[in-house]
């Protein structure tokens, strides 16, 4: 894993990248759309041999609902918190949250505690149903908006460090506001940490553990029929790589070990080719890393996809990524943006949707 203040560095970079080429949450068109599946991964056909499939998949999520609490939740407060940077902070006013990173996981982690009527506005990548009428706080991409912010009078913020700019963030303390900064790391590993992170600073600790452990046996009881199904020998494993791409910033990149990507490909039974090189957080691309790598399918961002033209735009950027496996099977597998790093409440539902394009994709049901 990266430390901290090197995650929060590349999510921020991400982020830029991001606000430059309309950002997770924007639709795709139709070379980057895929259809929900209706049936579960216990129900699907499997592929025999994974590593002969050809075909290029985007991974769709359905909308579903909020799950808060079967009882209306009661604040104890005022709370007082340390919170991922060292700061202590005191929140007595939890009637007007913002909630606001990167993928929209925050904002979702109020919702499904049971605060979503104190939800006060939302970010870009914060689209779930309940909240797509709420004021929008990141007017231009990915942008904090002090103006935006103070329009909605927040009693409390929320955030990590993958949005910016960071001065805005100290505007809002010197004007009085409770600003908590939770952990930027995503992955399969924190998802109950940050959901007991956000539950404290609302004043509502023992509803984030309750909702920290149901997402825990969640992400288990599906990592457990990924296994069942993915190939168990070494050798027979499909070979991965995840790819950062933004065509019209010129962005092309690896993604490894600390960026969530490392724990996606391990929870979906892949071989993580960057663990194998020893990658660390995002390079470049090059053409002798990827025909050193020889992947069998590639995971990427569907927006990201599109940017560059989809798969024969990735393609043909990159002929040598042709000439691997995955390149020459077409093993594309794209998920929208915000939800396929998100790490959040849907942590199972996207592994799921990931699964069954990887292991029982649609052309082969």
């Amino acid at each position: 894993m990266l430390p901290r203040p090197a995650v929060a560095t590349l999510l921020l970079a991400l982020a830029l990248v991001l606000t430059a080429c309309g950002g997770p949450g924007t639709p795709t068109t139709a070379s980057t759309t895929g259809e929900v599946r209706t049936e579960s991964l216990a129900e699907a056909t499997v592929l025999e041999t994974p590593k002969e499939h050809v075909g290029a998949e985007v991974a769709v999520l359905a909308d579903r609902p909020i799950a808060p609490p079967a009882e209306p939740v009661e604040p104890q407060l005022p709370a007082t918190v340390v919170d991922n940077q060292g700061t202590e902070v005191t929140i007595t006013d939890t009637s007007r949250v913002l909630a606001l990173d990167l993928n929209g996981t925050l904002g979702r982690l109020v919702a499904e505690l049971g605060m979503l009527d104190s939800l006060a506005g939302r970010d870009t990548s914060t689209t779930f149903s309940e909240a797509r009428d709420l004021p929008l706080v990141t007017r231009a991409g990915h942008d904090l908006s002090a103006e935006a912010i103070l329009e909605v009078q927040p009693t409390l913020i929320i955030t990590d460090t993958s949005l910016g700019p960071w001065n805005v963030l100290l505007q809002m303390r010197e004007a009085g506001i409770p600003v908590v900064v939770v952990d930027s790391a995503r992955s399969t590993e924190n998802v109950a940490e940050l959901a007991e992170q956000v539950g404290a600073a609302l004043g509502v600790p023992e509803e984030g553990k309750t909702l920290g452990a149901r997402l825990t046996t969640e992400v288990e009881d599906i990592r457990t029929q990924i296994a069942a199904i993915a190939p168990r020998e070494l050798t027979d494993k499909l070979r991965a790589v995840f790819l950062y791409v933004r065509g019209q910033a010129g962005v092309y990149q690896m993604l490894g070990a600390g960026t969530g990507a490392d724990s996606l490909i391990e929870a979906l039974g892949l071989y993580d080719i960057s663990a194998e090189i020893g990658w660390s957080g995002a390079r470049p691309l090059n053409d002798e890393g990827l025909l050193a790598a020889q992947p069998d399918v590639v995971l990427t961002m569907a927006k990201g996809l599109e940017s560059v033209g989809g798969v024969d735009g990735l393609l043909d950027r990159y002929p040598a990524l042709a000439d691997t496996p995955a390149g020459r099977n077409r093993r594309i597998v794209a998920m929208n943006d915000a939800d396929i790093l998100g790490f959040g409440p849907r942590t199972a539902d996207v592994l799921e949707a990931l699964a069954l394009a990887i292991y029982a994709p649609a052309d082969a049901q």
